[in-house]
């Protein structure tokens, strides 16, 4: 390879790199400027559609309690208001704190697995029990998927579902606000990523309709977008939301529907989970292309900016560093610098970030370099789990603080 195609090469994942990062959500928030919310909306005086609350929960003893009190002080018409809550072989507490509860009321459908399975089965199977019970009244609902650590307020119902007085509009997502922020963990690094992520799916949704899927945790979606999601798929918000977009549907947010999820702390954890999820995201990268390449229409830009070149971040980190590695071999003092520099931070960052933290100091910009590595590592290491083929969408859950 002569020395410029290595230029070319370097250069163009710099520039992918930046493009995800940096112009792209600049590029958003522009055009944005003077986009307003969605107006069709449902009023209190509305017939507001049925709604049915799914969720999937395994060994959450540590959260399970106060996850079952905030679903029970959701807000929404009498009657309209249903509640499925799957254990996926639970061997711990959690089936004896929901199983009381769902008796003595009539709008939770409790169902204690005896199988383990992982959760997007769970949400299969819990999707079809719902369409079973609103089938007979041929009514469409609204299907409203949550995680158990994720807390949402009481009005959170009616910010989400108002949105869907627009037909065009198919998923909603809520606004998970962290709590629970620490300076001597990731938490403060996570959250700054999530917050800029928050805004970037806003802007999607204002410019186009088209946000990058749901963060998971306490989304809204029309039952006639919902798609089963397939054996050994890991990411199953992102896979729903494409087919929904398949089909024609909108996908928004709404940052005034407020939930709360206590942030991650420990970088291994967070490692631990962004892997198994960047494994998915590989799975979706491959089920969709056609969603994403050519990247000419605004679905297809959205998706390539926002999504495929970061999940290929490391890939461009690692033609980066080489293309430079070679050009220094040759002489090049440029090159030389720019190798030296990676190199060195590359080795450095997480060694200060962890001295200083044994210090018990703080530098969030040094925290977040530390994070970005660490999290393209999880990304690189999702790759080659996506490689090896997943047999199995079980997972363990994120340690609950």
């Amino acid at each position: 390879m002569g020395q410029w195609a290595l230029h070319i090469m370097v250069g163009l994942s710099a520039l992918a790199l930046l493009h995800t990062y940096l112009i792209y959500p600049s590029l958003m928030r522009w055009l944005a400027r003077g986009k307003s919310p969605n107006q069709d909306v449902y009023h209190p005086e509305s017939n507001w559609p049925q709604v049915a609350v799914i969720m999937s929960a395994y060994n959450e003893e540590a959260v399970i309690e106060e996850k079952m009190a905030h679903l029970l002080d959701l807000r929404y018409p009498e009657g309209r208001l249903s509640i499925f809550i799957g254990s996926d072989c639970s061997d711990d507490r959690t089936n004896d704190i929901i199983a009381p509860i769902a008796a003595e009321k009539k709008h939770i459908h409790f169902f204690p697995f005896q199988e383990r399975r992982g959760k997007p089965e769970v949400i299969n199977e819990l999707a079809g029990y719902a369409r079973q019970q609103f089938a007979s009244d041929g009514i469409d609902p609204i299907f409203v998927v949550t995680d158990a650590s994720v807390m949402p307020a009481p009005e959170v119902l009616f910010k989400l579902v108002q949105h869907f007085q627009n037909p065009e509009i198919g998923l909603v997502d809520a606004h998970i606000l962290h709590t629970g922020m620490q300076q001597q963990g990731i938490s403060e690094a996570e959250n700054t990523y999530i917050s800029g992520e928050v805004r970037l799916k806003h802007y999607e949704g204002l410019v186009w309709g088209r946000m990058m899927g749901p963060f998971g945790g306490f989304y809204a979606i029309r039952a006639r977008y919902f798609s089963r999601v397939p054996p050994t798929y890991l990411v199953d918000d992102f896979y729903i939301t494409m087919r929904m977009f398949e089909q024609g549907g909108l996908a928004i947010n709404e940052l005034d529907a407020i939930c709360y999820e206590a942030v991650s702390h420990e970088i291994q954890e967070e490692y631990r989970r962004k892997a198994r999820i960047s494994a998915g995201n590989f799975q979706n990268l491959t089920t969709f292309p056609h969603l994403w390449w050519p990247p000419v229409n605004p679905l297809q830009f959205a998706f390539f900016s926002h999504k495929a070149l970061r999940w290929l971040g490391p890939f461009f980190l690692l033609l980066i560093l080489a293309g430079s590695a070679v050009l220094a071999a040759l002489g090049n003092l440029f090159w030389q610098w720019l190798f030296a520099v990676l190199t060195g931070g590359i080795i450095l960052v997480p060694v200060l970030d962890q001295l200083l933290r044994k210090a018990g100091l703080h530098w969030l910009p040094l925290r977040g370099a530390h994070y970005f590595l660490a999290m393209n590592l999880a990304l690189l290491t999702g790759f080659f789990k996506f490689i090896k083929g997943v047999r199995s969408n079980v997972w363990q859950p994120t340690k609950r603080n």
